[in-house]
């Protein structure tokens, strides 16, 4: 029986556009401004756009789209790339940036003016908006409008040369100032900015304008399908205007697909700003923000970004999808491909009063019970451990299987040991725990005798490895949503870092950057990039081990 392949709307039009002979090959973009860092959104348009080029055997080119230097840095350059190789696109030979067409743009808004299509135009920026007009009533004509094409050429290039000062003068496309498209009605193509270009310093005082620019950079990179987010639907007249206007052969063909929201979380580059530089966060970077480069930090893999992309489709209609979402992704793709270690996050002593002190033996534990190719390690144990505080209860409810005067448990790939008492510090803290072992129940040595009911892991005390973890929660409140509704502040979660000292098993020695683990009970670790040390490990806590969430039938 032969199946048929699920191909969403964009992937169709393509297969019409190549069966029609509109196009013979493909070639899409990703053309972010580097204003600041990429985010999950982000992620979704480039995986879609390299993964089109990849299944049509075409190009795909990496661009940025720089023509606005009040905004742009090259750090943002940088984090960019580093940000899309780490997804696994791989633009090959084809880096490109806009600014490097600037001479093109320029020729282009030239052959405008001669056609009589565009002109220069005094009007300050509140006299446009006010002659724009609204949705329902028509612009008015500008009075500078039917400038005579010598005229405007002339301005034109005093204003390449730096003779006005910003804002006196634009340049703007002759259209339609009825046309109930409003970007359509004499958009700007030009403004005046004296200012420094990442990429061609003060080469230019003129700027193009985005819906200019854009298509003209495809254009020239012969991009056959120029995927976009739905809020560009209504600038298409204008992107293919510009096109035909230019007189580009067969100019590319703008699909839009319906942004990637995530609820509760914080994607704007104006608040996330705020929040660096107000110090609430550490940086573009900090493990509680969406952003690739965060993500990345926290212990995200390219392979579970990819999952949740596909989880989340390709449409037009809008919608929201919950952050656990994403947050099953990353346990799915760890779940198998990690050791499963033990660590200690809040912990208290145990001893063992009949264990022979000095004595130390290696006990070989599985490194994951799900995946056996992972191995196995040797895990050294003596008479004193730390265990978690919440292992111990002298006074226990029902159904608590753990330590508790008079209870046997096991000790994770060890022995059975048996509660015997505890000690307390002057303000009835619980500073030690004791206990008896029996060296007949030594896990692997084929005991069968009486069972326990409860397990608890633990990490021998004189060769435990201090480190310290962070333990995130969503930086938004969940109840209260992302926004303010009175003033536009954002509703910050006040506990969304913990920060604690830990111990953890000696072979995590060696842990370097983006490395994880799952630490046993207690969810998935990755070592921090930024501020782990080989003597002083980092751990950063990528995701608790259970959710609620479950896949749509």
């Amino acid at each position: 029986m032969e199946t048929t392949e699920s191909k969403n709307f964009i992937e169709q039009e393509i297969d019409k556009d190549l069966r029609e002979g509109v196009y013979d090959h493909v070639c899409t973009r990703f053309p972010p401004e580097p204003n600041g860092y990429l985010h999950i959104g982000h992620a979704k348009s480039i995986l879609l756009n390299y993964g089109l080029a990849k299944k049509y055997n075409g190009e795909f080119h990496m661009r940025f789209d720089d023509t606005n230097p009040t905004k742009e840095r090259m750090e943002f350059v940088e984090s960019i790339k580093e940000d899309i190789k780490w997804l696994g696109a791989d633009w090959e030979d084809h880096l490109y940036f806009a600014s490097d067409y600037f001479e093109q743009m320029y020729e282009c808004a030239v052959k405008l003016i001669k056609k009589g299509k565009a002109y220069v135009c005094d009007l300050t920026p509140d006299e446009i908006r006010e002659y724009r007009g609204t949705l329902t009533e028509p612009g008015k004509e500008s009075p500078y409008r039917n400038r005579s094409v010598e005229e405007n050429l002339e301005l034109f290039e005093n204003m390449k040369n730096g003779v006005y000062k910003d804002g006196e003068k634009v340049l703007r496309a002759k259209i339609d100032m009825a046309s109930p498209n409003i970007n359509m009605r004499d958009p700007i193509l030009y403004r005046v900015a004296h200012m420094t270009h990442h990429n061609t310093g003060d080469k230019w005082c003129i700027y193009p304008m985005y819906d200019f620019a854009h298509p003209i950079e495809d254009a020239v990179e012969k991009i056959t399908h120029s995927i976009c987010t739905l809020e560009f639907e209504d600038h298409r007249p204008l992107y293919d205007w510009v096109v035909r206007e230019c007189e580009f052969d067969h100019g590319p063909r703008q699909i839009e697909f319906a942004k990637l929201y995530l609820t509760n979380v914080v994607t704007g580059k104006r608040y996330i700003k705020k929040l660096v530089e107000e110090g609430i966060v550490d940086g573009w970077d900090d493990p509680r923000l969406v952003s690739i480069a965060a993500l990345r930090r926290r212990g995200f893999t390219p392979e579970s970004i990819k999952m949740f992309v596909d989880l989340c489709g390709v449409s037009k209609a809008q919608s929201s999808v919950d952050y656990a979402m994403l947050e099953y992704c990353i346990r799915e793709d760890l779940k198998l491909k990690r050791p499963r270690m033990m660590a200690v996050l809040d912990p208290v002593k145990l001893v063992i009063d009949n264990y022979p002190e000095g004595e130390v033996e290696y006990l070989e534990a599985d490194n994951n019970l799900e995946n056996p190719e992972l191995g196995k390690r040797k895990v050294p144990f003596c008479r004193e451990l730390y265990i978690e505080r919440e292992d111990f209860m002298e006074e226990p409810p029902k159904k608590y299987f753990r330590l508790f005067p008079g209870n046997e448990v096991r000790l994770m790939n060890a022995y059975f040991v048996t509660c015997t008492g505890c000690e307390k510090d002057e303000d009835g803290n619980v500073t030690v725990v004791h206990c008896t072992y029996d060296p007949e129940t030594k896990c692997g040595s084929g005991f069968t005798g009486r069972k326990v009911k409860g397990t608890i892991h633990w990490v021998p005390a004189p060769y435990a490895v201090e480190a310290k973890v962070r333990l995130y929660e969503n930086l938004i409140d969940e109840e209260k949503g992302v926004y303010n509704k009175e003033d536009g502040s954002l509703n910050l979660n006040p506990n969304s870092l913990q920060t604690r000292k830990c111990f953890v098993e000696p072979n995590f020695q060696g842990a370097k950057a983006y490395d994880s683990f799952q630490f046993v009970r207690q969810g998935y670790f990755c070592v921090d990039a930024r501020d782990s040390r080989p003597d002083a490990l980092v751990f950063n806590r990528i995701v608790s081990l259970k959710s609620s969430f479950k896949l749509p039938k």
